[in-house]
C-alpha cells in the first residue's frame, strides 16, 4: 500500500504543466466563455420584451387611427351647407294674441213711431153682425145689402144708406141698423184723420 502511494506522488510530482500549457488552457476558457455569451444575448434580443400596463400605456386594446381627412372634409363627409341651412324653414312660435274685450251691449235707439199712410176711405175696425129678421127668416128671405157709410174724422158712422138692395125690406133694415153700431178707423190725409165715406156689403145666409 505505501509503495503504491509513493508511486502515485512520483508521478504527480513528475507531471508540472509547461508555462505554455497553461496559457492554451486559459485562452481555450475564455473563447468559451465569450461564444456562450453571443449565444445568450442574441436569444433575449429575439424574445419579445413584456409590456406593463402605466399611466402613460394603459392595459388595453388601442383605438383604431381616425380616417385620413381630404381637402373637402376633415373626415370625408360633407361639409353642411351653411345657405341650405339658412333656407331651411324654422317653426317659430306665433305669439299669443289676446281675446278682444267683448263690446258692451248697446241700447236700441228710439224710433218714432210710424206716421200712418194716407187712406182715402175708412177702414171698419168693429163690425157687430146684424140681426136676421124674424119675418124674413120665416119666408127664408136671403141677400147681401151693400151699405154705403159716411165716416167722421172720430171713426163713428153720420150717415147710413143702402146704395144695392138685398130685395128684402126687413134685410135692408136690419142691414143699415147693423151698421150704425160700426166703429171705423177714418181716413187719413196727410197723417191726420179726416171724414170719409166707404161702401160695406152686409150677407144674409140661412
Amino acid at each position: 500500500m505505501s509503495s503504491h502511494s509513493s508511486s502515485f506522488a512520483a508521478r504527480l510530482a513528475a507531471w508540472r504543466p509547461t508555462q505554455r500549457g497553461l496559457a492554451m488552457i486559459a485562452a481555450a476558457v475564455l473563447v468559451g466563455l465569450v461564444l456562450f455569451l453571443i449565444v445568450w444575448s442574441g436569444q433575449r434580443s429575439n424574445a419579445p420584451a413584456p409590456v406593463r400596463a402605466t399611466a402613460d400605456r394603459p392595459d388595453f386594446a388601442p383605438l383604431p387611427a381616425p380616417m385620413a381627412g381630404n381637402a373637402d372634409g376633415a373626415s370625408g363627409m360633407e361639409e353642411p351647407d351653411e345657405e341650405a341651412l339658412a333656407e331651411r324653414p324654422r317653426l317659430e312660435e306665433a305669439p299669443r294674441r289676446e281675446a278682444p274685450p267683448a263690446p258692451a251691449p248697446v241700447a236700441p235707439a228710439p224710433t218714432a213711431p210710424p206716421a200712418m199712410a194716407d187712406s182715402a176711405s175708412p177702414s171698419p175696425i168693429s163690425r157687430p153682425p146684424p140681426r136676421y129678421p124674424s119675418r124674413a127668416l120665416r119666408m127664408r128671405e136671403t141677400g147681401t145689402v151693400r151699405v154705403l157709410v159716411a165716416v167722421g174724422a172720430d171713426g163713428v158712422p153720420t150717415d147710413v144708406s143702402v146704395e144695392s138692395s138685398s130685395q128684402s125690406r126687413d134685410l135692408d133694415r136690419a142691414a143699415l141698423e147693423a151698421v150704425r153700431k160700426w166703429r171705423f178707423r177714418p181716413a187719413q190725409r196727410g197723417g191726420q184723420p179726416v171724414a170719409g165715406s166707404v161702401v160695406v156689403p152686409i150677407e144674409f145666409r140661412l
